[in-house]
């Protein structure tokens, strides 16, 4: 099966299940006993949580791609001393 088809269906599936948490999650926070700033000031936790788990994602993942770059510098290099040192003899 195709690596591309299956991120799709990943990324489709984590997509209905975000959606899922928000909707029940607006929905919970509508139907909650409490006065309206009580519920703003928790509709403003729950987007800037979503906003922090966003942006480290998106770190964690620059990070392992840009470590990922390194090392394959990193081999590319020693293969290269490795065949001239081997070439001069």
């Amino acid at each position: 099966m195709n690596n591309e088809s299956n991120n799709g269906v990943y990324i489709a599936f984590n997509a209905a299940g975000v959606a899922a948490a928000l909707f029940l999650l607006a929905l919970s926070l509508w139907l909650a006993p409490v006065d309206l700033s009580t519920k703003g000031y928790w509709g403003m936790g729950i987007v800037l949580l979503m906003a922090s788990l966003v942006n480290l994602v998106k770190y964690r993942t620059d990070d392992r791609h840009n470590q990922e770059i390194v090392r394959q510098l990193e081999q590319a290099k020693n293969e290269k001393i490795l065949k001239d040192y081997v070439g001069n003899q």
